[in-house]
């Protein structure tokens, strides 16, 4: 069911290619992605569903037995005792297709990811100064 393939110019692309259930499960991740972040680009970026703001905020992929979500390292580490029931990597959170994704969750990840960008860059533009 991965799809990564080349020349997928949107989200839209992305998720149209996958059955049906699975692009719901996209669409109502990407809604809450969007609502958390309203300011962020849609883009594809290692051929997978990125928001950027000031830098890639968060990513997102379908695989065969779960969703991937790469909120980065400091996403994970500012929430691990909330992602505990997860599978988790350094930057990775891989939540099983079939349970419903804790989207309240998600929101807040990419509410603290835009407070992180958003400092990170004014932090460079200062050094810059």
């Amino acid at each position: 069911m991965e799809s990564r393939k080349a020349g997928l110019g949107s989200i839209d692309e992305y998720i149209a290619a996958f059955p049906e259930d699975i692009q719901k499960i996209l669409q109502g991740l990407r809604a809450t992605i969007k609502a958390a972040a309203p300011d962020a680009e849609e883009k594809i970026s290692y051929q997978i569903p990125t928001f950027a703001l000031m830098g890639n905020l968060v990513h997102f992929a379908a695989y065969k037995k779960h969703i991937g979500f790469y909120p980065t390292s400091s996403g994970i580490r500012a929430f691990k005792q909330e992602l505990a029931a997860y599978e988790l990597s350094k930057g990775t959170v891989r939540f099983p297709i079939g349970k419903p994704l804790p989207l309240k969750l998600i929101g807040k990840i990419v509410k603290f990811r835009v407070v992180e960008n958003l400092k990170n860059a004014e932090i460079r533009s200062r050094k810059r100064k």
